[in-house]
């Protein structure tokens, strides 16, 4: 048995997952290592975003078992499971009325926290995304798109969650500010070793923070590398991924 299948914080099993008439997740069956980045990496429409919200039960499969920390997910409470669980997408999702320090202590207020503890919490949230306490008071209207995208990776982490859900977070955002979130996320997550999946269609996005890459396609899984492996593999798909980017071998991640 490998590493990545002992005792997985997450793990699917013959997933699939049908809406009408249309297949749009096929036979899935993956394992994701606790305290590892996983990244799904694939076009529009191959499942990717499916697989993420499978995981918290924002979708339920068709068929097979998806399973968390080994519960059965169709066995787990699931406002339980949520809460145990950080979000984070694209657009960000922050509540317009609330100012950044209400957003963050959202799941933390939700959770009985005393106002002291929340309020401690916020700070060292703010301080930990790099972001000034001052924007604490600031509504999400108020703030850049890069200062957004750090209050809700604050908000996902607010709780300590175990795992870290992430559909496309950078998506967005202009490049350098895409670039400075990339290098901070991966010094985030060297420090904080969450279970992490990450949602891309961005090859290069993938290397640099993935610890192994899931390649989809049209709904079913290609195959699952590490990025060393990923650059140097024979795999149809994934050699057309290498080259239409026009990488090489290098092993560079984290701080390109």
């Amino acid at each position: 048995m490998s590493p990545e299948t002992q005792n997985p914080a997450i793990e699917f099993l013959d997933v699939s997952y049908r809406v009408n008439e249309t297949q749009v997740l096929s036979s899935l069956t993956l394992s994701v290592a606790r305290g590892e980045t996983l990244v799904l990496l694939g076009r529009s429409g191959s499942g990717k975003t499916t697989t993420l919200k499978l995981v918290n039960r924002l979708l339920v499969p068709t068929s097979g078992k998806v399973s968390v920390n080994g519960v059965p997910n169709a066995q787990s409470d699931v406002i339980h499971l949520r809460r145990r669980i950080g979000y984070v997408i694209q657009d960000v999702g922050l509540f317009p009325h609330f100012t950044v320090e209400r957003n963050i202590g959202l799941v933390p207020t939700i959770e009985g926290w005393d106002e002291a503890r929340i309020r401690a919490r916020v700070r060292e949230m703010l301080q930990l995304v790099g972001l000034e306490a001052e924007l604490a008071t600031r509504y999400p209207h108020q703030l850049s798109g890069g200062q957004r995208q750090r209050v809700g990776v604050a908000r996902a982490l607010a709780a300590d969650p175990e795992i870290l859900l992430m559909d496309e977070p950078f998506g967005a955002l202009d490049p350098l500010t895409r670039d400075d979130l990339q290098r901070e996320f991966f010094a985030l997550q060297q420090r904080l070793n969450k279970t992490v999946v990450f949602v891309t269609h961005d090859l290069r996005e993938a290397l640099r923070l993935g610890s192994r890459v899931a390649l989809m396609e049209a709904g079913k899984l290609v195959t699952v590398l590490t990025p060393q492996e990923f650059l140097r593999s024979t795999d149809p798909w994934a050699a057309a991924y290498v080259k239409a980017q026009g990488l090489e071998p290098n092993g560079n991640r984290g701080t390109s």
